[in-house]
């Protein structure tokens, strides 16, 4: 689908390619598809002058936007290997395994320069971190440069090099993990193409009207169906305003932006698509009473996106217990082995683990079974919870939890004096719900719960972490202990 994006993004160069919105919410064109094929051509020159060729390493650490498409889309015509430096990864999981990819060339924007630098303290408190960059290879700047800064990077002119055809690694993604054992996904570019393919069919983008997301596998898909892509607000009200004034045909959020969002009491037209974290069929019905014409649940790890879609009717009328996340998109296929655990394969899976023998299936470390041609998963295999003698996988009754008045619930064990478990609902209320009136509405799905009936039911916000801000567990069952130990409101 690059090479398709590449070969269409001169066809009307004066429409928008990437939008963008100011502080009201008002809709600014960031550059038009001519303008982003022009970057993209020239970034191609550049890096090919610095003596990169296929096979080779980039460090990327750009914002989502014109010049991080355009950077990508030079990287896949010379057939380099794009290292995403991901600040949300943790310094210490891409410091390790860079050691396998030492990038020939690392290209950084001035914002991720001050993380990896001077603003290093205050990135911190918002979970955010990079290593010294100079550190892991030659730096240059893209972008608006600043005093500090590594030399610039200018797209340069002049031939460009020949297109690189042949299959071979696209990306590595981190995710993060133990300093010990971080994991690196290595996508190749025919997998990486599938799912964007995947997206682009799961999603159908109309040309013209804009896609609003800011991931990679967002807005390459809408491109290249001649859709221009709009980067979502940082801020919950102006992202609101936006959605107001932008209408997209589609947008792509995930859960704690769509619980941001909805907090503002937005009108909301289109589709709204969520996932890299739980995604609860009360969130998506709310979606949909604020106007949403449809809502879907996205399943999805980095190891293979997308692997699974529901629609928020089908989501709702799911009454049996564990997470309905839908059927398995086209070419996926899923199992479960012997110990419960859900595996998927298709042709949009990574190639392997960095350093690692080719993967003909993900084992997802989820707990999972099928439901027909559905999935539905009951947890993540390390979150077992045993208690009593009884092993407990939250994610199988967690769904339940999630009435109206609730934002988030999370399940925790929490140590007992006689070696067992105690087994702790941590239940974030949506901002003005009265935990009095939820307790009540909560009572009739802890009654169901049987054996994984918590012994303590308590209200707090739910720490999260990582890029997607998915509930943080050893977090959250530390919060649980110290409420359960201090006798905290709401307290069950």
């Amino acid at each position: 689908m690059l090479d398709e994006l590449a070969a269409t993004l001169r066809h009307r160069p004066d429409r928008p390619a990437v939008l963008g919105t100011t502080r009201t919410g008002r809709t600014r064109v960031r550059a038009t598809r001519g303008e982003l094929a022009d970057l993209a051509d020239g970034y191609a020159v550049a890096l090919h002058r610095h003596g990169l060729a296929a096979g080779d390493t980039l460090g990327v650490a750009v914002r989502p936007g014109p010049r991080a498409l355009s950077v990508m889309l030079a990287a896949h015509r010379l057939g380099l290997r794009v290292a995403v430096l991901d600040p949300a990864a943790g310094p210490e999981v891409l410091t390790a395994r860079l050691a396998l990819a030492r990038p020939g060339l690392i290209v950084a924007d001035a914002a991720a320069q001050a993380v990896a630098g001077w603003a290093r303290p205050l990135a911190r408190r918002a979970q955010l971190a990079l290593p010294e960059l100079a550190g892991l290879g030659p730096v240059l700047t893209v972008g608006r440069r600043l005093p500090g800064n590594a030399p610039a990077l200018l797209p340069g002119s002049g031939p460009l090099p020949r297109p690189q055809d042949a299959d071979g690694d696209a990306v590595i993604v981190f995710t993060s993990g133990t300093t010990s054992q971080p994991r690196a996904v290595v996508h190749s570019r025919a997998g990486l193409a599938a799912g964007m393919r995947a997206v682009a069919e799961l999603v159908g983008p109309r040309p013209d009207e804009p896609v609003l997301g800011g991931t990679f596998f967002v807005l390459v898909p809408a491109l290249a169906s001649g859709a221009p892509g709009a980067l979502p607000a940082r801020s919950p009200r102006v992202l609101a305003r936006q959605l107001t004034r932008l209408r997209p045909q589609a947008s792509y959020l995930t859960p704690p932006q769509v619980r941001a969002l909805l907090a503002e009491e937005p009108a909301l037209t289109g589709r709204f698509y969520s996932g890299s974290a739980p995604v609860s069929a009360d969130l998506l019905g709310r979606l949909r009473r604020a106007g949403a014409d449809q809502a879907w649940g996205v399943y999805a790890l980095t190891e293979i996106f997308p692997a699974a879609a529901v629609e928020a009717t089908e989501k709702a009328a799911f009454t049996a217990d564990g997470d309905l996340v839908g059927s398995p998109l086209p070419g996926v296929r899923a199992t479960v082995d012997a110990d419960g655990q859900l595996l998927l394969t298709g042709p949009n899976r990574a190639h392997r683990y960095l350093g690692g023998d080719p993967m003909e299936r993900v084992a997802t470390g989820d707990v999972g079974r099928l439901d027909a041609d559905r999935i539905v998963l009951a947890g993540r295999c390390k979150d077992m919870i045993l208690r009593a003698a009884e092993n407990i996988y939250p994610g199988l009754y967690e769904p339940a939890l999630h009435v109206p008045g609730v934002n988030l619930a999370v399940l925790v064990g929490v140590p007992a004096t006689d070696g067992d478990e105690r087994l702790v609902a941590v239940v974030e209320p949506v901002p003005g719900a009265q935990p009095g009136q939820l307790r009540k509405a909560l009572a009739p799905a802890l009654a169901r719960m049987g054996p994984a009936r918590p012994d303590a039911l308590v209200f707090a916000t739910v720490p999260t972490s990582g890029r997607s801000r998915k509930p943080d567990r050893a977090a959250t069952a530390v919060l649980a202990a110290t409420l359960v130990r201090d006798g905290g409101s709401g307290r069950g």
